[in-house]
């Protein structure tokens, strides 16, 4: 397997009922497909992709460049900046559990890409292992959305040994229709004797899962190759760009039992929120943290202001009652 992610992909809180947990995501694949990066032949400088104008073959300015939508074939409804940023979804740093479903119920096609998840801080461990106790005991997902990098996504919550795993997934419209595919039907039977010699050798190649035995045959040898050339003095080194840790955020929490009691019943009066307070004025004493880390894998967080959500990275683990309905 490839080596585990430290690194703060994004970071935020688990919302359903008033209950608030504060966690952290961290990536759960690795890229290892090759990549090449083009680069001029004689000073081996990155050359990068020109916006070229495709009918005229002339390079544009960026204030030349405008975004359109084709409606129709070769007709365009252009949206300026402004237009388009209107329309992006609120970022509330919170993965938002809508519904709780039966996860052998989601099929497998809808599936995107997975993250780790994380307790953010010594206040969000009781939560986070009741959380992922009790979608264990109840075979239950957590569908959930959330804004990572200013795009909203469609989410399942499900429980992975000691953690939870959060699957982003394809939304509804995403996922192509089977109909017009020559599956087998009703009509198309097997025998016994089919169906048992065909159990035989499945039973027979039958094992436990064990992912380090399977190998991409295409990249080791490609990447032999490399190291071969490498070691006969065709190595040319480049500075990488480095990463950045993220550092996690602290939280207090208060009696869950209450928390969940609350939310069964429904309640959410001014005076059920007040806990909360304690945890704004210790946020006072932590080092305020960036709040909108983008989770993109192929590109380095960018800092931004951190001071003015400082104050969220600390929450309580109850929701303020007036604000905790407003996720996009």
């Amino acid at each position: 397997m490839a080596p585990s992610s430290t690194r703060t992909l994004w970071k935020g809180a688990i919302s359903f009922g008033l209950v608030h947990i504060p966690v952290t995501l961290h990536s759960a694949t690795a890229e290892t497909r090759m990549k090449f990066n083009l680069l001029d032949k004689q000073t081996m400088a990155p050359v990068g992709n020109k916006q070229v104008n495709k009918a005229t073959g002339e390079a544009m300015q960026k204030e030349e460049i405008v975004k359109g939508f084709e409606v129709e074939k070769d007709q365009y409804v252009v949206l300026t900046p402004d237009e388009i940023k209107t329309a992006l979804p609120r970022t509330t740093q919170t993965i938002d559990i809508e519904a709780f479903v039966e996860a052998n119920q989601i099929p497998s096609v809808f599936m995107n890409k997975p993250y780790y998840v994380a307790p953010a801080g010594r206040g969000g461990q009781k939560p986070f292992a009741l959380l992922r106790e009790t979608l264990t005991r109840t075979g239950k997902a957590g569908i959930a959305k959330v804004v990572i990098s200013t795009k909203q996504h469609l989410a399942a919550l499900l429980p992975s040994g000691n953690g939870l795993v959060l699957h982003l997934m394809r939304w509804a419209d995403e996922v192509r229709d089977v109909a017009g595919l020559q599956w087998p039907g009703e009509d198309v039977t097997v025998s016994t004797a089919e169906l048992k010699m065909a159990e035989q050798l499945v039973e027979a190649m039958a094992g436990d899962w064990q992912p380090d035995l399977f190998h991409d045959e295409f990249r080791e040898k490609l990447m032999a190759l490399v190291e071969q050339k490498a070691r006969e003095g065709g190595l040319r080194a480049a500075q990488p760009l480095p990463g950045e840790e993220v550092a996690a955020p602290s939280a207090e929490v208060i009696d869950l039992t209450e928390l969940l009691r609350r939310s069964l019943r429904g309640k959410s009066a001014p005076e059920e929120a007040a806990p909360a307070k304690p945890a704004k004025a210790a946020a006072k004493k932590t080092a305020p943290v960036d709040p909108d880390v983008a989770a993109n894998d192929e590109a380095p967080p960018v800092r931004k202001a951190a001071a003015r959500k400082s104050s969220t990275t600390a929450r309580a683990s109850v929701k303020p009652a007036a604000t905790r309905r407003k996720a996009g």
